[in-house]
């Protein structure tokens, strides 16, 4: 059925979207020490996510460290945080309804509009999550862009984009748009009649006996 193939792609890529964002949140590659200019050191760089800040030597040693107080953060850290965590929750939580309301599953079989519904609320809340991992790495890569041309930012002091945006980025793209695929794949068959059901008769039509 082509309908249910349409909400398999669509959970893939939501399910793929899910995944990104859970390995964007937890990577340290959040920003990345810049190297653009003159005088800078390239002995060391240094990375900096939302959980903790790394220095990486030239001699291969990484060295780590936890943020040691949350009041302390910076609020750019405090609220991409809060988006990347509600969009994980809200695509976890969207995921497992659609595992009820797809139609290749065989759970509520025998209700297929309450089916639809289903499909399409975890689909509407997918979109959601999308929007929140989108909003919370283009708000993180913002900031990072406004400091670098900042003239009065050191620099030493710049950092660029790191790996954890981009894949942040891929991951609420697919979370969009698998859960576009089933907002706009659930609701067209709830609209028709079932198929148990007669004809309806015309308004001027006689109606025929049937023995």
């Amino acid at each position: 059925m082509a309908n249910a193939g349409m909400q398999l792609l669509g959970f893939t890529l939501a399910f793929l979207g899910m995944i990104g964002s859970i390995i964007s949140t937890t990577m340290v590659e959040w920003k990345a020490s810049s190297y653009a200019g003159d005088n800078i050191i390239t002995a060391q760089a240094m990375y900096e996510g939302l959980w903790k800040t790394c220095v990486s030597q030239s001699t291969g040693q990484i060295q780590c460290k936890v943020y040691d107080s949350l009041l302390q953060l910076p609020a750019i850290v405090q609220g991409t945080r809060g988006l990347m965590l509600s969009s994980i929750l809200l695509s976890v939580i969207s995921i497992l309804v659609e595992m009820l309301g797809m139609r290749c599953t065989t759970c509520m079989a025998q209700e297929q509009q309450q089916k639809d519904r289903v499909a399409l609320a975890g689909g509407i809340v997918l979109v959601i999550a999308g929007l929140l991992a989108l909003v919370g790495t283009s708000w993180y890569g913002h900031r990072i862009a406004k400091e670098f041309y900042d003239p009065f930012t050191p620099t030493n002091s710049r950092y660029e984009f790191g790996s954890a945006l981009y894949v942040g980025w891929g991951a609420a793209c697919l979370t969009l748009i698998g859960g576009a695929f089933l907002c706009c794949n659930c609701s067209n068959e709830g609209s028709k009649r079932s198929p148990h059901y007669p004809p309806s008769r015309s308004a001027g039509q006689p109606g025929k006996d049937y023995v």
